[in-house]
C-alpha cells in the first residue's frame, strides 16, 4: 500500500513541479522541438497527431523518448520529434529539412487540413508555439506553408522566449514534390526566465468598457438580492420572534396549552431523516470534497504558475482530489450517522465512487468517439489503469479512515428537539411556489449577471447572486416541509444551476 503511494504521488508530482530537464543549456546544446497537436482551428476540441498529416520529419532521428505526465495524458498532449537539429546559440541558415511526395492522398489531406483552417502546435523548451498549415486564395486554390524560422531569445544560458515566423507559401498541387525548410536565429534578450509566459498571458481583459460595465450590472443586482433577502427575513421572522419573547413570562403549563405558530409548527418534524440519505449524505459530501479541491487548486494556481508545465493543472488537481479524500468520508459519514442511518458501508462506498464513477462513465463515452475517430484526446490504457488504481488504493482507503473518524466524532444526532412519531401534514403551496415554476423563475437572475459577459468570460458574481438566491427559494420551498434536506439540495443543483445553464444554453444557440 505505501508503495502504491510513494508510485501515485511520485507520477503526479512530476507534473505539479518543475519538469525533469532544468532548463539550462551550454553553447551546443541541443533543444528539442516537439510537435503536439493539430486540428480545425474553429474546433479546439478536436484534434490529432501532428503526423496524421503527410508530413515530414526532419534529418535527425535519435533523441531520447520524451516522459509524459498524468496530466499530458489526460490532457491529450501527444509529442512528437520533429526532427530538426537545433543547438542552444548557434544560428542555423535556411536549411532543406525533407521532402514530401504530394501523390492523390497526401493532396486530399493536405487540401483538407487547409480549408479547414487546421492549425497545430509545437514545443521548445516547454514553450508553445502555434502555427497554420497554409491557406486558400482568392481564387479557392490551397497554398501551403513550407518553410520555418525560430526566432529564439535567450537569457544567459537560458531560452526566454521562441517566435515562429511562416514563410514560402507554395501553391498545392497533385503529383508533386514539396520541399520543406527550417531557419534558426538566436537572439539576446532582457526577459527573466520566471517572466518568459507573460506573454501568453491576458493583461489587456480589462481594457474594454464593456467589461466594467457587465461588472457594474453584477455589482448592482447583487446588491439588489442582498436587500431583497434580507427585508424578507425580516419582515417574516420579526413577528415569530416577537411571540416568542412574550412567552417568556408565561408558565411551562401555559406553553404547552398554547397553540404552535410560526417555525414552531415543524420542530418536530425538522430533523427526520429523509428518504435516500445514504444518497443525500454522499452529495454532500462529494460536494464538499469538490468545493475543498478548487479552492486548494485554486491556490495554487495563484501562488504558483502552474501553467508553465504541460499538464501540470490536471496532476495537481488529481493529486489534490486524492489526498484530499478523506474530507468526502468525513463529511458524508458523519452525516449519515447523525440521519441515524444504518448502511454505512453502503453510504462509504457510495460517496467514495460516485464523482469517479459519473466521470468514468463520461469520459468512457467520449474516450469511444476519440479511439473512433483517431483523434489525440483518446485516452491511453495505461493511463486509465492508472486512474483506476489511484481510485482503488488511494481514494477508497483514505474516504474509508474519512467515514470511521466522522462516524465516531461527529456521527452524535445532538438536535435541540425530538422528533415526533407520525410525520405533520404538508400544507398545499400556491402555483407560484411550486418547484415546475420557481425551476424556470430562479435562473432568470444568475443569467443576468452574465449574458452580458458570456462572449468571453463569467464572473464570480453569477456563484454570489446563486448563492443569495439560494437563501430566497430556500425559505419559499422548505417552509413547513419537514423534507427540507433533499429539497434543499435539489434547490442548488437543479434550480437554480440547471435553469441558469438551460438559459446559456438557449442564448448560445
Amino acid at each position: 500500500m505505501l508503495r502504491l503511494l510513494i508510485v501515485f504521488v511520485s507520477t503526479v508530482l512530476s507534473g505539479v513541479f518543475p519538469d525533469e530537464h532544468s532548463h539550462v543549456y551550454d553553447v551546443a546544446e541541443e533543444v528539442v522541438l516537439w510537435m503536439n497537436t493539430i486540428g480545425p482551428y474553429h474546433n479546439r476540441q478536436e484534434t490529432y497527431g501532428y503526423f496524421t498529416l503527410p508530413f515530414c520529419r526532419g534529418p535527425k532521428i535519435s533523441i531520447e523518448h520524451t516522459h509524459e505526465t498524468l496530466g499530458e495524458a489526460l490532457q491529450g498532449t501527444e509529442l512528437q520529434y520533429s526532427g530538426i537539429d537545433i543547438r542552444f546559440k548557434i544560428n542555423k541558415p535556411k536549411s532543406t529539412m525533407c521532402e514530401v511526395d504530394v501523390n492523390s492522398d497526401a493532396y486530399i489531406a493536405f487540401s483538407k487540413a487547409i480549408e479547414q483552417q487546421y492549425w497545430y502546435q509545437m514545443y521548445l523548451d516547454d514553450l508553445p508555439i502555434w502555427a497554420v498549415v497554409g491557406e486558400v486564395s482568392k481564387d479557392g486554390h490551397p497554398s501551403i506553408w513550407t518553410h520555418k524560422e525560430l526566432e529564439i531569445g535567450y537569457n544567459g544560458n537560458q531560452i526566454v522566449f521562441v517566435n515562429l515566423i511562416n514563410g514560402d507559401l507554395t501553391p498545392l498541387k497533385p503529383n508533386t514534390k514539396i520541399t520543406f525548410s527550417y531557419k534558426v536565429r538566436w537572439v539576446p534578450s532582457e526577459i527573466d526566465f520566471a517572466d518568459r509566459f507573460d506573454k501568453y498571458l491576458d493583461y489587456e481583459f480589462f481594457g474594454h468598457k464593456i467589461h466594467w460595465f457587465s461588472i457594474f450590472n453584477s455589482f448592482m443586482m447583487v446588491l439588489f438580492l442582498v436587500a431583497l433577502v434580507c427585508m424578507i427575513l425580516m419582515r417574516t421572522l420579526r413577528r415569530d420572534y416577537a411571540r416568542y419573547n412574550k412567552e417568556d413570562g408565561l408558565s411551562d403549563l401555559d406553553r404547552e396549552l398554547g397553540d404552535e405558530y410560526g417555525w414552531k409548527q415543524v420542530h418536530g418534524d425538522v430533523f427526520r431523516s429523509p428518504p435516500h440519505s445514504s444518497l443525500l449524505a454522499s452529495l454532500v459530501g462529494t460536494g464538499i470534497h469538490i468545493a475543498v479541491v478548487s479552492s486548494i487548486v485554486l491556490f495554487l494556481a495563484l501562488t504558483n504558475k502552474l501553467y508553465a508545465e504541460r499538464g501540470s493543472f490536471i496532476s495537481t488537481a488529481i493529486f489534490v482530489f486524492a489526498s484530499t479524500s478523506p474530507i468526502n468520508g468525513l463529511v458524508g459519514g458523519s452525516l449519515y450517522a447523525r440521519m441515524s442511518g444504518k448502511r454505512w458501508i453502503r453510504q462509504f462506498l457510495m460517496g467514495a465512487t460516485l464523482l469517479p464513477f459519473l466521470i468514468c462513465c463520461s469520459t468512457f463515452l467520449v474516450n469511444l468517439v476519440a479511439i473512433y475517430y483517431r483523434t489525440s484526446r483518446s485516452i491511453p490504457f495505461l493511463t486509465m489503469l492508472s486512474i483506476t488504481s489511484i481510485i482503488l488504493f488511494v481514494v477508497i482507503p483514505l474516504n474509508l479512515v474519512g467515514t470511521v473518524l466522522g462516524r465516531n466524532l461527529f456521527g452524535l444526532a445532538n438536535f435541540p428537539c425530538r422528533v415526533n412519531p407520525v410525520p405533520k401534514a404538508i400544507p398545499e403551496k400556491k402555483w407560484f411556489m411550486e418547484p415546475s415554476f420557481l425551476i424556470i423563475a430562479s435562473g432568470l437572475l444568475p443569467f443576468g449577471s452574465i449574458f452580458i459577459e458570456l462572449f468571453i468570460k463569467e464572473y464570480d458574481c453569477m456563484k454570489f447572486s446563486q448563492c443569495l438566491e439560494l437563501n430566497f427559494e430556500s425559505y419559499i420551498e422548505v417552509c413547513q416541509y419537514f423534507k427540507w434536506l433533499c429539497r434543499t439540495f435539489v434547490v442548488l443543483f437543479v434550480h437554480l444551476s440547471g435553469s441558469s445553464l438551460a438559459l446559456v444554453f438557449a442564448l448560445s444557440r
